[in-house]
């Protein structure tokens, strides 16, 4: 199955606006950074992954992701994330593929196991993969494949709008829960969650080091 992982990120000095309260500018700029960077790596290493496509406004965020390899598509303005999807869809509907994955990047613990898990259930297609949040209310990964088989409804509550919308294609619905693709980070109580986590398995030892301080906090060292 020919599949392209659609990577959507905010500019990285603007994103994880809500734990301002807990970490400087520069330090959720640098969480931002890790974080894209972790999701890059983690996905370049998946043979099942033809292609990576990452979408943004963001040319800092474009150019670490050149750097790893992904192919980029530059949003002019602030368009809506459901608008930016669909149109790098588009995008990887032209190179042929058969199924996309979108995979916002801010989960800290995904590993590559967990990108085969989501391939694993897409074999027979028409099917929609879900992954939500921990509170079960958001969408924290979406395997579409045939790619635009539904239109995508991301924001608060998107978990059940998304798994409405396969039922309404016909489409088999699988609902993956993992811890490790269910914690994103967008609170201050998500951050305290990774904080107090032991052994965090990133694939990166680079990444590991500079995210997890001595002190055991998730600030950018």
């Amino acid at each position: 199955m020919t599949l392209w992982a659609i990577v959507p990120v905010k500019p990285l000095r603007r994103g994880k606006s809500r734990l301002s309260g807990t970490l400087s500018e520069d330090e959720r700029t640098h969480l931002n950074q890790l974080l894209l960077e972790h999701t890059l790596k983690t996905l370049t290493n998946l043979k099942e992954i033809e292609q990576i496509l990452v979408v943004s406004r963001d040319p800092a965020a474009l150019t670490l992701a050149r750097e790893h390899g992904a192919r980029t598509v530059r949003e002019a303005g602030s368009p809506k994330l459901n608008t930016a999807l669909k149109r790098a869809t588009v995008v990887a509907q032209l190179y042929a593929t058969r199924g996309v994955l979108v995979l916002p990047a801010d989960l800290p613990l995904i590993t590559s196991d967990d990108i085969l898990a989501l391939v694993e259930r897409a074999k027979k297609p028409p099917v929609v993969v879900i992954a939500p949040d921990r509170r079960e209310e958001g969408t924290n990964a979406l395997l579409i494949c045939p790619a635009g088989l539904i239109e995508y409804d991301f924001g608060p509550g998107s978990f059940d709008r998304h798994c409405e919308r396969a039922r309404q294609a016909g489409a088999k619905l699988e609902v993956v829960n993992l811890p490790s693709l269910s914690l994103d980070l967008d609170l201050p109580e998500d951050l305290e969650m990774v904080m107090e986590m032991e052994g965090l398995r990133f694939e990166e030892p680079v990444i590991q080091e500079e995210i997890l301080a001595d002190s055991g906090t998730l600030l950018p060292q």
